[in-house]
């Protein structure tokens, strides 16, 4: 019996991990990675579980063009970092499930002084749901059934697909911001089990051929497959890990 044409799955690696395109262009520098610890973010909450957040930098892994008295006393404007505006692709063909926009970007946050009353805040922005954690962000179900991908702390009005949409991967989908819980502008992306943020899962992921500078190392390596570490800078590549 001819069962018709073969639904596409999702790409998984020999350990099980969804397999991922890294979602931007240019060099990020990994925090909160799964490859340090895991829950990654410290919690199960929200499908954090395996999340990782990437954060624009330039040439000489700095995060923002300059720092100044704001830097350590004061909050900065998000538009003084790099990661700020960058182009955010889709990490991977799907359907766009949620697309949530028009949270405001805020104020970034180095200094100590500026950090302690926004985490005296963080109960307060749990209580308000999750548009107040993930700010403007896009969820997209992944083919055969493999689970969601969330793109978080997106820049206002830069969503550019709505709920129903397909997207390819590598397509561009919305900008880096500093919306939602979020100190500076960031990508934070994770697979979960729910489309959901408020009870999902989160489901494990690698990331398909990139360059990786690990920290403290000059040379970058050329990886196929895998979790960036912990403080790497990291950026996309085309070609063939060694």
């Amino acid at each position: 019996m001819d069962e018709g044409p073969q639904q596409p799955t999702t790409p998984h690696s020999a350990t099980g991990a969804v397999v991922l395109s890294l979602p931007f262009t240019g060099r990020w520098l990994a925090r909160n990675s799964p490859a340090r610890r895991v829950p990654s973010h410290g919690t199960d909450l929200l499908g954090e579980r395996y999340a990782i957040d990437f954060i624009g930098v330039d040439d000489r892994r700095r995060t923002a063009t300059h720092r100044d008295w704001r830097s350590m006393l004061a909050t900065e404007p998000a538009q003084r970092f790099f990661a700020y505006g960058r182009p955010i692709l889709a990490p991977a063909d799907g359907v766009v499930v949620v697309a949530h926009d028009g949270e405001d970007d805020h104020v970034a946050r180095r200094s100590q002084l500026a950090l302690v009353p926004y985490a005296l805040g963080q109960v307060s922005r749990l209580r308000q749901g999750v548009p107040a954690i993930a700010g403007n962000h896009l969820i997209i179900a992944l083919p055969g059934g493999g689970g969601f991908v969330a793109l978080v702390h997106l820049r206002s009005g830069s969503v550019r697909v709505a709920a129903g949409d397909r997207v390819v991967a590598g397509q561009p989908i919305a900008e880096c911001g500093n919306s939602g819980n979020s100190t500076q502008p960031h990508l934070h992306i994770q697979v979960m089990d729910s489309a959901d943020l408020s009870v999902a899962q989160g489901v494990p992921m690698v990331f398909r051929r990139f360059r990786e500078w690990p920290r403290g190392v000059r040379d970058p390596q050329l990886r196929e497959s895998g979790m960036p570490g912990e403080g790497a800078v990291v950026e996309p590549s085309t070609g063939s890990a060694r």
